[in-house]
């Protein structure tokens, strides 16, 4: 996935405006305190009485004040920017991650996408709120101070302005390193993340093997690689920062002592050359901060930039034409016409010149050998994938794919393994419709044949399920699914292999179940286990990609062709 450049968020602008007025306000209390200090210590320096001073005393005193107040409203408008497009941001990552849909989360990894959902937020939340006012404040503040020293000191004001961009030039090139650093990494923790994940979710099946001590080889070894990475961007941000500190502390010592050596001379009075010493660390200071919170912020920059690249993701939305308020019913139909999937540009194709036509409310049977193209097909009757090549007709608009809001908002999809959500019972079959009514849900499980585990729970629909809770069996877990579809009333219903990790006996207590749901409906079902198939209005079967078959179990069955052959090796024992 290619890395994208800093997106423009929303209000950005006017954060910048309203930093920069900060900045300008802050940079003439600094003018103040400068030359208010200076003069006051001249005074006593000349012997002039400190009652005299309580004017200035006070004024220094308000300048100081009003730099700190000005610092803490600047603090407070960038976190609050922060705040609000950070949650913003989660937001649309969510909305980009349920339309990309389930085949993204596979090939991305899971674990990678939880971090960026997680972490990868709070990251560019620190992001935002250290780098925009650190950015304005390094680009006004040293300008104005440039300007008040050459108006005190001509001499010192050269050195200050020529010192700077020797500094920035070095801190780049130690930030490039950083950046090269930061992006191994993240890398690594991405790579631990994923295999945290998968670890988690094979762990059972690890212990009943016998293999679970086996895989602490694997984890150390991933970890260690994670480790690795992190000592070494430490040490480049280590390095960094001491050469900043040394750099700007060498700079304000040529400034110190050039005004030393005009002051022996007499060439020079003490109230300037005060006001000019103690302006120069405050010249340095916005690039100094920028340089320590630079390697405390890579990690929102790096999450950024991948966050960015999937809300970038290239997925081609639907003719202008078509309705959004379509919707599926009786007189609509859905054709693919030479639609091709291929993952990678010279790996083989998934899915190969497939075509067909489905017209009205009907079940359809997706079936072939395992790796024939079944999921994939889902995936892009589904909306979650785009087709490499080939067009696809809804109604009458031609679509380059199904990837698009209306079409999901017409979908329900019931995988393998549904997931469910850390939540109640109530609030995991509300997922399509969050804010359903008690009655509603409670219809939707008495139709998906839940009300008994219901009942049988200690809070009934408000027992928590999920990880942390109430662990559910296989067909339970089924039974959520089916009670969302129920609820959400959709009119297409996509199922991949949804039975395929259940026992015959739990399958055949679904499957009445499941039947009602089909009702008055478009279904595509993908699945291996071909009794389904009798039920189905038409059966598309494929072989390696390709569409071998269409028709009825009937008609295929007379053929005595690829789908016949299925049977025969099932031995299903249907005529």
């Amino acid at each position: 996935m290619k890395k994208s450049r800093m997106p423009q968020y929303k209000g950005i602008q006017a954060l910048y405006v309203t930093l920069s007025c900060i900045s300008l306000l802050q940079s003439i209390c600094i003018l103040f305190q400068a030359t208010l200090l200076a003069h006051i210590i001249s005074d006593l320096f000349h012997g002039t009485p400190v009652e005299d001073l309580y004017l200035d005393l006070a004024c220094f005193l308000l300048a100081f004040l009003s730099r700190g107040v000005l610092t803490w409203v600047r603090q407070k408008v960038s976190y609050r920017f922060a705040e609000k497009t950070g949650a913003e941001t989660r937001r649309r990552l969510l909305d980009k991650l349920f339309e990309l849909g389930p085949s993204f989360a596979r090939s991305e990894g899971t674990g990678k996408l939880v971090t960026l959902a997680l972490e990868g937020i709070a990251q560019l939340r620190i992001f935002l709120e250290l780098y925009p006012p650190r950015m304005v404040s390094t680009a006004v503040l040293p300008l104005v101070i440039a300007g008040y020293v050459f108006f005190q000191d001509a001499i010192s004001g050269v050195i200050l302005v020529v010192t700077v961009p020797i500094i920035i030039i070095f801190m780049i090139l130690l930030g490039l390193a950083a950046q090269k650093q930061m992006d191994k990494q993240w890398h690594s923790y991405r790579i631990l993340s994923n295999h945290f994940v998968d670890t988690l979710r094979g762990l059972e099946t690890l212990k009943f093997l016998g293999h679970s001590r086996r895989h602490q080889v694997s984890i150390a070894r991933v970890s260690d690689q994670y480790r690795s990475a992190t000592v070494r961007t430490l040490r480049v941000a280590f390095l960094s920062s001491f050469a900043l500190d040394f750099f700007t502390s060498l700079s304000v010592a040529c400034v110190a002592v050039g005004l030393g050596l005009r002051l022996v001379e007499g060439s020079m009075a003490l109230a300037p050359a005060l006001t000019v010493l103690i302006l120069a660390p405050e010249y340095f200071l916005p690039v100094r901060e920028v340089g320590s919170d630079y390697h405390a912020t890579l990690n929102g920059r790096t999450a950024a930039d991948n966050i960015q690249a999937i809300l970038n993701y290239d997925t081609v939305q639907a003719a202008a034409e078509l309705d959004r308020s379509s919707s599926w019913g009786p007189d609509s139909s859905l054709s693919l016409h030479g639609v091709d999937v291929r993952h990678q540009q010279e790996a083989a194709y998934s899915l190969h010149n497939v075509s067909f036509e489905i017209k009205g409310t009907m079940k359809v049977g997706i079936v072939g050998e395992s790796g024939a193209g079944k999921s994939t097909l889902i995936d892009v009757l589904g909306g979650f994938l785009h087709p490499s090549n080939g067009r696809i007709h809804w109604n009458e608009p031609e679509l380059q794919s199904l990837v698009m809001e209306q079409w999901h908002k017409q979908t329900t999809y019931i995988p393998q393994h549904p997931y469910i959500f850390n939540d109640t019972l109530a609030e995991n079959i509300r997922f399509y419709v969050p804010d359903a009514s008690m009655d509603a849900v409670t219809r939707a499980a008495a139709a998906a044949g839940l009300a008994e585990l219901a009942a049988s729970l200690p809070h009934q629909y408000e027992e928590t399920i999920g990880n942390g809770g109430r662990t559910l069996s296989g067909g339970q877990e089924q039974r959520v699914a089916l009670a969302r579809a129920f609820l959400s009333d959709r009119p297409v219903v996509l199922l991949d292999e949804p039975t395929a990790h259940l026992d015959i006996e739990t399958e055949y207590e679904l499957k009445q179940t499941m039947l009602r749901l089909f009702e008055d409906k478009l279904v595509f079902l993908a699945t291996h286990r071909l009794h389904w198939m009798l039920h189905m209005d038409q059966i598309i079967v494929l072989d390696q990609g390709r569409v071998a078959e269409i028709g009825t179990h009937e008609s295929l069955i007379r053929q005595k062709g690829v789908y016949y052959e299925l049977i025969r090796s099932q031995k299903e024992g249907i005529r």
